[in-house]
């Protein structure tokens, strides 16, 4: 839909390029692009980084919002919202006049509203006799409809790159964690090592965390402290095996030195010993399975780190996308071209099918962010099938947890309906 004429500023406000670019955008949407209003405000707050406005000036869009008489904008309705200044102030918590008009230029600024004036600068409708709505002056929403797309995509990427710096500083806490207390088990158990410098190299490694962390400056240090902790892990292991093979030695020789008829007379306390030699060896037993008790948290605990890793493995990006082509038309730009594009699609596909966040954050923490993803390209894919596709995303999680549904067969199946052979599947 493109705008018959062009909108020109009244009064002192001058015209420029750059606002007849935007007017133009604004107007030019798909017909029939409809977004439920305050669905598509929350993505607006959640790319407000990105699209350069403030949060007073997004008070004033949700006022402006607000006199939208429908929940559902349209490109085949009228977008134009007529207040006067006194009841935009009230409905924008009472901002006064001077600031509303400098938080709406950063509204227009941003393409997110456009200014549709009357011949006198008035905001006014006028009707036809049916009662309908012939011309409205005021401003428009269209720059906002128009974007939604952009808008959507913007705040799924900027939620990813959320979950994910998120997910990083639990991992560094844990991190940092395991390593102050591995050391002080070391060292309060005698165990062999340069523990002074491993402390050293920790407590420095901790100055260098940054107080504001990205997803830029973390991972570096997050591998270094990781590296750390390995090292500390396989040194106790080591002493942990070279200990218990030292209790089975000791105890194989003690065997053999009770059980030599050489070394035994047939006098009585001659057999006192022996029995004391046999009640010694249970003894001997039982501190090799406290020993290996205390190897087996360990063990645990790397059984743990093995478990992590496996559930992020996932399938190829490009079996994926043979498997579910439509989710790439929801990535930035229209295009997915890695596994972030494919989180940041899931995201918006999320939002378009109705699946709550509660659903998709539990299903995240079940398979995984780069998982939950790949089962919503799947889902998306099978869209006219499923009938609530948020109800099919928590049995999916709850048979996840059960051990009961695994990613391959799913994508396969959708290969195999596509007619296409299965391959590129990462071990």
């Amino acid at each position: 839909m493109e705008s018959e004429s062009v909108t020109t500023p009244f009064g002192r406000r001058p015209m420029s390029l750059a606002l007849l670019l935007k007017q133009r955008r604004g107007e030019a949407m798909a017909a029939g692009t409809t977004r439920n209003k305050w669905k598509l405000f929350r993505s607006v707050c959640e790319a407000r980084a990105g699209l350069g406005v403030t949060d007073r000036a997004l008070t004033v869009l949700d006022a402006l919002l607000s006199f939208y008489p429908e929940d559902e904008l349209s490109s085949e309705k009228g977008l134009v919202v007529f207040p006067s200044n006194t009841q935009l102030s009230l409905r924008a918590r009472g901002m006064a006049a001077a600031t509303l008009r400098r938080h709406l230029a950063v509204l227009v600024e941003a393409g997110l509203i456009s200014r549709k004036d009357s011949p006198n600068g008035k905001r006014y409708v006028r009707r036809g006799r049916a009662g309908g709505i012939d011309e409205a002056y005021g401003f428009s929403l269209a720059p906002l409809l128009a974007r939604a797309i952009e808008i959507e995509a913007m705040a799924a990427s900027i939620a990813v790159d959320r979950q994910m710096l998120r997910a990083m500083k639990e991992r560094l806490t844990i991190c940092r964690r395991d390593i102050a207390k591995l050391i002080a088990a070391a060292a309060e158990e005698a165990v062999p090592g340069e523990w002074e410098r491993v402390a050293s190299l920790f407590h420095a490694l901790l100055q260098r965390i940054p107080k504001a962390a990205t997803l830029e400056n973390l991972p570096p240090l997050l591998e270094e402290l990781e590296t750390i902790r390995l090292g500390i892990i396989n040194t106790l292991e080591s002493h942990e095996k070279t200990q218990i093979a030292s209790s089975n030695e000791s105890q194989s020789e003690r065997h053999i030195q009770n059980s030599n008829p050489e070394s035994l007379s047939e006098s009585e306390p001659a057999l006192e010993r022996t029995q004391e030699a046999r009640r010694d060896q249970p003894a001997v037993g039982q501190e090799s399975h406290k020993q290996g008790r205390r190897g087996d948290g360990r063990q645990e605990v790397r059984a743990d780190a093995r478990l992590d890793s496996a559930r992020l493995k996932s399938f190829s990006l490009a079996t994926v996308l043979r498997a579910c082509p439509d989710i790439a038309g929801y990535g930035p730009g229209g295009t997915v071209a890695n596994g972030r594009d494919l989180m940041a699609a899931a995201m918006v596909v999320r939002t378009m099918l109705g699946v709550s966040a509660s659903a998709y954050e539990e299903a995240m923490a079940m398979m995984g962010p780069e998982n939950t993803a790949i089962v919503m390209a799947c889902i998306l894919e099978r869209a006219e099938q499923i009938n609530s596709p948020g109800g099919y995303l928590r049995d999916l999680t709850r048979r996840a947890r059960m051990g009961e549904f695994a990613l391959g067969p799913m994508l396969m199946a959708l290969l195999r309906l596509k007619g296409r052979s299965s391959g590129g599947i990462d071990a």
